[in-house]
């Protein structure tokens, strides 16, 4: 993987060839950053820079053999741990190694994705993947042999913060203490899942989201598209590459998301007084119960995102909203006034944990029937 094809990051590019230029590559690394931000392709564009020994701050000057190894994922020294969990083809101790065909096609077509693009493409619904105990017994064995072309190993676990306490626990050592030219890149959206006993032993590097003007360069380059589309579609992206891709095919889950948010809200807005509006949310708590807990999770950190546009736009920050709602006879603007000081904090927080139990196996029908209830009483509640 080229360095030039990653989106944007200069600054974070330059700090990985340097360190490795001048000989001085830290064992563990933690990089942390919002989906959408380039964290795993640039890990592995280090890791292959590191790997085949490349100069001049590109992966195109060091061992040819070694750079082409790359161009399928295949090499042998670099090693990948994701979250996984049982499906049709691995009924039992579910490890990495098990979906590597899986995992390779994913960073071919969607090097930007996400963990709702992996479970989809792992053909899974209703249930979350995890770095486990196994997993970490796994990587030990990985990284005892020694490396195939005798320069450095890599281990490359992506999306760390799905890493188990007994995984955790069980790699505490080995990255404190790895053996010679080992590497760790630990790669995580939400820095505080990582227990701390882990974060210690890493140097971190912060990703921040794409810059506009970057997220439109690279849609008019590997898409084609007119300036005016790219422009638009980086805006709605806020930052996250993964998202611009999405809306380039209207494959967005957000366009599902939005017509299940629009259909709630305005069920709530009816359910003050009306019984047959409480039969609305009822029903609309059991279709969205009936979808795998990723889609779930990721339609509530949607609803959040919402309210928060909304409560920019009734607060005059028209700069910073960046939604564009496709539903008909909805308005952003009419809605916003409803999203204020005096609900948004409870409205936040009720969203939040509803994420927290469904993430932990909670009943979802129960979860988002309270949270329905709940939020028709805070949408009624009036601006201080």
């Amino acid at each position: 993987m080229l360095f030039s094809d990653i989106i944007g990051q200069a600054h974070i590019k330059k700090h990985l060839t340097t360190s490795v230029d001048n000989g001085r590559v830290p064992h563990a690394q933690l990089f942390i950053g919002p989906e959408g931000s380039g964290t795993l392709p640039m890990a592995i564009a280090y890791a292959q820079y590191l790997l085949c020994i490349n100069t001049e701050g590109e992966n195109t000057n060091g061992n040819a053999t070694c750079n082409l190894k790359f161009n399928n994922f295949s090499h042998p020294d670099l090693h990948f741990a994701f979250p996984v969990t049982t499906n049709g083809k691995v009924k039992k101790h579910p490890v990495s190694s098990h979906f590597l065909e899986e995992w390779r096609d994913l960073l071919t077509k969607q090097p930007y994705g996400n963990l709702f693009d992996w479970y989809k493409q792992l053909g899974v619904d209703n249930k979350q993947g995890q770095i486990g105990v196994d997993e970490a017994q796994d990587i030990i064995k990985a990284l005892a042999l020694k490396a195939y072309e005798g320069g450095y190993k890599v281990m490359l676990i992506w999306m760390a913060d799905k890493m188990n306490t007994a995984a955790a626990n069980k790699l505490l050592k080995l990255i404190e203490e790895p053996p010679n030219k080992t590497v760790f890149l630990l790669i995580a959206e939400d820095e505080e899942q990582i227990i701390n006993t882990i974060k210690s032993r890493c140097q971190l590097l912060h990703f921040p989201p794409l810059a506009e003007i970057d997220i439109k360069n690279a849609l008019i380059k590997n898409y084609g598209l007119n300036e005016a589309i790219a422009t638009k579609i980086a805006h709605q992206a806020n930052g996250n590459y993964n998202k611009a891709c999405d809306l380039v095919y209207n494959d967005s889950e957000d366009i599902q998301f939005e017509t299940w948010f629009i259909f709630w809200i305005r069920a709530a807005f009816k359910a003050k007084g009306n019984k047959a509006a409480i039969h609305d949310l009822i029903k609309w708590s059991e279709d969205i119960a009936k979808t795998g807990r990723e889609t779930q999770k990721q339609f509530l950190d949607f609803c959040l995102q919402f309210f928060r546009q909304a409560l920019l736009l009734n607060y005059n920050a028209e700069a910073l909203v960046y939604i564009d709602i496709k539903t008909k006879k909805f308005e952003l603007s009419k809605f916003a006034p409803f999203v204020h000081n005096n609900n948004i904090l409870d409205i936040s927080n009720e969203l939040q944990d509803a994420i927290y139990h469904i993430e932990r196996n909670g009943n979802s029908k129960i979860i988002l029937t309270d949270l329905s209830i709940k939020l028709t009483r805070l949408l009624h509640k009036k601006s201080e």
